[in-house]
């Protein structure tokens, strides 16, 4: 079996945000990158499907940024065999989702992983948006998955706590949840592999997409105001209970 699956090299959760001078967007320089924790689920799962079928695992990203180290250590060293890097810097998800699915065509992909959001932008609507493109089916929010042939059958998670169990024919794009797997790290032998495995470099123009970016338009960007300065109460327990109660209510506007 071909498999694909979708990674971005998005900024660490754990950094701080900085904003650019200008205003103009997010100052990124010397920020610390890697890959979403959903999308790890997605390299897990692509792992597990290989491991199940014999097949082979094919990740595509697209970005400007050195993916290198993040890419052979973050997948080809937990047994994924080739990366495809589309080095094109994408704003507008569906020329994302055509730089994808034109790799993914090209790759001859049967099914293809992704993460159920991103961490940074957090839209979600890579995968539904990958999938229209292909002309494939969706499965959102995946907890559980299996694959015999060329049908799967997978649980997703509801609001609420209800699941619900849908089955369907491959070609499909997976998105994945939290819980579906546990995300290994990769052991010294397989980062060793890794150094040996083939990262293919390619653009739009070689993909023959034609990306403008012109459905996204940003706005400024400005951090949150500061929060105003605590107050105390002084008093007794009582008193001070009152002043409370009527603070949240004729001034916080809470009660």
């Amino acid at each position: 079996m071909n498999i694909g699956v979708c990674v971005k090299i998005a900024p660490d959760t754990n950094a701080r945000v900085k904003i650019a001078g200008d205003g103009s967007g997010f100052d990124m320089a010397d920020q610390v990158h890697g890959i979403p924790d959903y999308d790890e689920y997605a390299v897990e799962e692509a792992m597990k499907t290989k491991g199940a079928h014999k097949g082979s695992v094919t990740v595509f990203t697209v970005t400007t940024q050195k993916a290198d180290k993040y890419i052979r250590k973050g997948v080809l060293a937990l047994d994924g065999d080739k990366a495809v890097v589309i080095g094109e810097d994408a704003s507008d998800t569906l020329d994302v989702a055509r730089l994808l699915a034109a790799a993914i065509q090209k790759e001859g992909c049967e099914v293809v992983f992704t993460g159920k959001v991103s961490t940074d932008g957090g839209s979600h609507q890579l995968s539904p948006m990958l999938a229209e493109v292909l002309g494939w089916t969706l499965v959102s929010k995946v907890v559980e998955l299996s694959i015999d042939g060329d049908t799967f059958t997978a649980t997703r998670a509801m609001d609420a706590g209800i699941k619900q169990v849908v089955k369907g024919k491959l070609p499909a794009v997976i998105t994945c949840e939290d819980g579906l797997n546990k995300v290994r790290l990769p052991n010294m032998r397989g980062i060793m592999k890794a150094k040996r495995k083939p990262m293919e470099m390619v653009s739009a123009a070689d993909l023959g997409v034609s990306i403008d970016g012109g459905r996204t338009a940003e706005g400024s960007f400005a951090p949150p105001p500061k929060r105003p300065a605590g107050r105390i109460i002084e008093g007794e327990a009582a008193d001070a209970a009152r002043e409370l109660v009527r603070l949240l209510r004729d001034e916080a506007k809470v009660l």
